[in-house]
């Protein structure tokens, strides 16, 4: 079997941000489901999320260990609209558009990422800056509406 090395980059602005680390756990797990992967097997806590309260670097980080490589994101709370990186490297193939409406959660305000194939080197598939439009959270994922109301939240 031929391996598929792809890394997507993406750097975002939202709207909303993660009420909690287990939030963004659950968004990473749903996440890992929905573009065909699976967690690797054998890890105390896959995916790990950790936020950290130091000023000027407040936020969340979560990192999923899937088995053909790995999902990081980074969330910044600090600043309005917050501030997502977030990267995908894997040894499969994904679906992009899944990727970008598994965001909608978090309302995005922009959207910038590259795509890189990384068979033979490091060919840049895709490049580009979006401003999103997009359904409310609780269309997308099934929260209830009056619950992402009432807390401000997203998914």
């Amino acid at each position: 079997m031929l391996l598929d090395h792809k890394h997507l980059i993406v750097r975002a602005t939202t709207n909303k941000f993660p009420k909690d680390t287990t939030e963004l756990e659950e968004w990473l797990k749903a996440l890992v489901g929905k573009i065909g992967m699976k967690l690797a097997k054998g890890i105390k806590h896959n995916p790990s999320v950790y936020y950290c309260d130091m000023i000027g670097n407040a936020g969340l980080t979560g990192f999923a260990i899937i088995e053909t490589s790995h999902i990081a994101i980074h969330i910044w709370n600090e600043v309005i609209p917050y501030l997502v990186q977030f990267d995908i490297y894997s040894c499969s193939d994904f679906n992009l558009n899944t990727v970008f409406e598994h965001f909608e959660c978090f309302d995005p305000v922009t959207i910038s990422y590259q795509h890189i194939d990384r068979n033979k080197g490091m060919i840049q598939l895709l490049k580009e800056d979006l401003i999103i439009q997009c359904e409310p959270c609780w269309k997308v994922c099934g929260c209830r509406e009056e619950e992402q109301i009432e807390n401000n939240v997203g998914c």
